[in-house]
């Protein structure tokens, strides 16, 4: 399903690594590389050498968070789990979350993606 989103997206993939962690982990890259001290469930890193050419990446997921976050919207993990994979996704496809109206893009487009894995 990754590899379908870049191609619904129109960006070219080369290399996608996905690491699954704790919190301290995860608060650890975040105090780190972006200077914030909170936890979050994901974190995205785009690697690639030229913004032109094919996409490498590096997305680091806490599992404490995404099953917290479950928990909170009475989902199944294996459902928010795969959320936040197509979040980091998306991220990667130049989609971002910072405002009001990004959020709600990259939301849709996650339910999209969402419904053609899970159904």
């Amino acid at each position: 399903m990754i590899e379908q989103i870049f191609l619904y997206e129109k960006k070219p993939l080369d290399r996608l690594n996905y690491v699954f962690c704790s919190d301290d982990i995860i608060l650890d890259i975040n105090r780190r590389y972006l200077k914030h001290d909170f936890y979050t469930d994901i974190i995205s890193f785009d690697l690639s050498e030229n913004k032109d050419e094919k996409i490498t990446g590096e997305i680091y997921i806490s599992l404490d968070r995404v099953r917290d976050n479950a928990s909170k919207m009475k989902l199944p993990f294996n459902h928010e789990l795969a959320r936040v994979i197509f979040h980091g996704a998306l991220h990667l496809c130049g989609h971002k979350d910072k405002t009001k109206k990004e959020k709600q893009e990259i939301t849709k487009r996650e339910d999209f993606y969402l419904k053609k894995y899970i159904g």
